[in-house]
C-alpha cells in the first residue's frame, strides 16, 4: 500500500502543474480552454521526440514548454483576431494538434525506457533505486518554482492586466490596455505549464502516447475544484498550493478506488467524471450556504 501511495504522490505532483495551467485559463483568464487536451501531449511528444535524439533532458523540456506557449498563441490567435468563441477556438486548436503530435512523434507511441531523462539523471545523483523517488523530489522542485514565478509575474502590471482581464475584459479595453494581446498571452503562459507537465509525466510514465491527453482538462478541473472545496477565499499563493493539493488527493482517491476493488480501471473516465461534478455540487452548495448565513446575521 506504501508502493501505491507513493505512487500516486510522484503523479499528483506531476499533473498538478497541469492543473495550475488550467486554473490560469479556467479561473484567472475565466476561459475555458479544451487546448489543453493536446497542448500535454504536445510536451509529451517535444520532449519524447528530443530524447530519443539524445537531446540533453533540460533542453528537451524547455524545447516542450516553448511547443506548449505556441499552441496558446494559436489558442489565442484564433479567439482574438479571427474572432472564434473560445470553447470553439480549443476544440480547433486541439484536433488540429492531433496530427501535429503524430508528425512530432513519427507514431502513436514512442518508449522511453532506454533513454536517459531527467528522473534517471536525478536519480543517479540522489543515489535513489527508483525514479519514482526522484519524481517526488522533482515534483516539489518545479512546483515551488512554478508558484513562486506566478506569484511574482502576477504581481507585475502586465500580470495585474491578466487578472483584470479575466474579471472584466471590456473595463481593461475601455482603459486603453489591448485585451486581445493580455488574454493571448495568459493562454500561453497555461498552455506552457500545461506542456511541462506533459513532459514530465511522459518521463515518468518511460513513454509518450497520442492518445496520453484524453480526459487532460476533466483530470485538472477535477484538481482545481477539489483544492477550492478547501482553500476557496484564500490568498493566491494559498490556492495555487490548494490545487497542488487537489491533484494530489485525486490521485490518491484514484489510487485507492482502483486497488480496493472499489473501481474498475474501465471505468475511471466515468469514475472521474462523477467526482467532478460532486466536487462542482459540493463547492457550490458550500457557496450558497455560506452566503445565506452571511445574510441572516
Amino acid at each position: 500500500m506504501t508502493l501505491v501511495l507513493t505512487s500516486a504522490l510522484a503523479q499528483g505532483l506531476l499533473w498538478s502543474i497541469l492543473a495550475i495551467g488550467i486554473y490560469i485559463s479556467y479561473r484567472i483568464l475565466n476561459i475555458s480552454d479544451l487546448t489543453s487536451e493536446s497542448s500535454f501531449t504536445l510536451g509529451a511528444a517535444v520532449t519524447a521526440a528530443a530524447l530519443i535524439r539524445n537531446v540533453p533532458p533540460i533542453l528537451a523540456i524547455c524545447l516542450s514548454v516553448l511547443a506548449g506557449c505556441c499552441a496558446g498563441y494559436i489558442t489565442g490567435f484564433l479567439h482574438t483576431k479571427m474572432r472564434i468563441p473560445s470553447l470553439l477556438a480549443g476544440i480547433l486548436t486541439m484536433t488540429g494538434l492531433y496530427s501535429v503530435n503524430l508528425r512530432v512523434m513519427g507514431k502513436a507511441n514512442i518508449p522511453l525506457n532506454q533513454v536517459t531523462t531527467i528522473l534517471s539523471n536525478l536519480s543517479g545523483l540522489l543515489g535513489f533505486r527508483k525514479d519514482r523517488d526522484a519524481a517526488i523530489i522533482l515534483g516539489v522542485i518545479v512546483i515551488l518554482i512554478v508558484i513562486l514565478f506566478l506569484v511574482w509575474f502576477l504581481n507585475t502590471e502586465f500580470g495585474f492586466m491578466i487578472v483584470a482581464t479575466g474579471i472584466n475584459d471590456r473595463m481593461v479595453t475601455a482603459n486603453g490596455v489591448n485585451s486581445d494581446r493580455i488574454k493571448t498571452a495568459g493562454l500561453m503562459l497555461a498552455n506552457a505549464l500545461i506542456a511541462l507537465s506533459g513532459s514530465l509525466v511522459s518521463q515518468y510514465n518511460a513513454f509518450a502516447d497520442v492518445q496520453m491527453g484524453i480526459g487532460a482538462i476533466v483530470i485538472g478541473l477535477a484538481s482545481v475544484i477539489i483544492g477550492e472545496v478547501f482553500l476557496r477565499e484564500k490568498s493566491f499563493i494559498v490556492r495555487l498550493f490548494g490545487v497542488v493539493a487537489g491533484s494530489i488527493i485525486y490521485r490518491m482517491i484514484v489510487a485507492f478506488a482502483i486497488n480496493s476493488s472499489l473501481v474498475n480501471a474501465n471505468d475511471m473516465k466515468l469514475f472521474t467524471a462523477i467526482l467532478v461534478a460532486l466536487a462542482i455540487y459540493l463547492t457550490d452548495f458550500t457557496r450558497k450556504r455560506g452566503t445565506k448565513r452571511a445574510e441572516s446575521k
